[in-house]
């Protein structure tokens, strides 16, 4: 069971990439020890302030190991799991949760429109699948859909 707080400051994370484009590990370990130098309790790695979208499962695994390689237990690293599909959501939650990540950050689904009790399973079966942590990230704006506070409550019951 995890039990870390979740600190008071959590950074989304870019992910740099080189000349080439490709994802640069190594620029993100100093990037993430930089930040957690700098104030940041733990990071949120795969989120799209990272380019989530465009990442394979072989680099965010690549990211994710050479963040923790570099910065060791020195903050947490939260992962950003979420899509739109709960079953990819499920898997990358179940993934993350393999490679040690200390807590999953899962948006509501976006370009779906869920229903609340949608919402309700959507949620349900991510944290069904995994003892991590879960932090519900609801970004209307993007997503089309506002989990609402009763759902959250009920989800939390």
């Amino acid at each position: 069971m995890h039990s870390k707080q979740w600190g008071r400051l959590l950074t989304a994370m870019i992910t740099p990439n080189d000349k080439n484009g490709e994802v640069d590990a190594r620029q993100a370990a100093a990037l993430a020890q930089q930040l957690l130098d700098h104030g940041s309790d733990g990071l949120v790695l795969w989120g799209t302030t990272g380019e989530s979208p465009v990442l394979s499962a072989e680099e965010k695994e690549r990211l994710y190991a050479a963040v923790r390689e570099k910065t060791g237990a020195a903050g947490l690293l939260i992962a950003a799991t979420g899509t739109n599909s709960t079953k990819k959501t499920v898997e990358q939650t179940v993934r993350a949760a393999q490679l040690g990540a200390d807590g999953a950050m899962v948006v509501v689904p976006y370009y779906n429109k869920p229903s609340q009790n949608g919402l309700y399973e959507h949620f349900r079966a991510v944290a069904s699948s995994t003892d991590l942590p879960i932090m519900i990230y609801n970004v209307p704006s993007r997503s089309g859909v506002a989990i609402e506070a009763e759902t959250v409550a009920r989800l939390a019951g």
